[in-house]
């Protein structure tokens, strides 16, 4: 049975989605330089989408371009 893949993941979901700890993805969501999320409730979703678009948000070809770009 081929596996189904949830629109919303939860903290723990994305966390293996993206490759990070629970606890550091929380803490990216406090201080916002995190992926998008959607609060529910109490609840915290996260749309896969979203997480690739984080993660194709952080790609570089090199340090230098870091460097560069925090010059600006």
């Amino acid at each position: 049975m081929p596996q189904v893949e949830h629109r919303y993941l939860t903290t723990k979901e994305a966390a293996a989605r993206v490759r990070l700890s629970e606890s550091a993805l929380e803490k990216k969501r406090v201080d916002g330089t995190g992926p998008i999320f959607v609060k529910l409730g109490k609840s915290v979703r996260y749309e896969a989408t979203a997480l690739d678009e984080w993660i194709a948000a952080g790609r570089h070809k090199s340090t230098a371009e870091l460097i560069i770009s925090k010059a600006s």
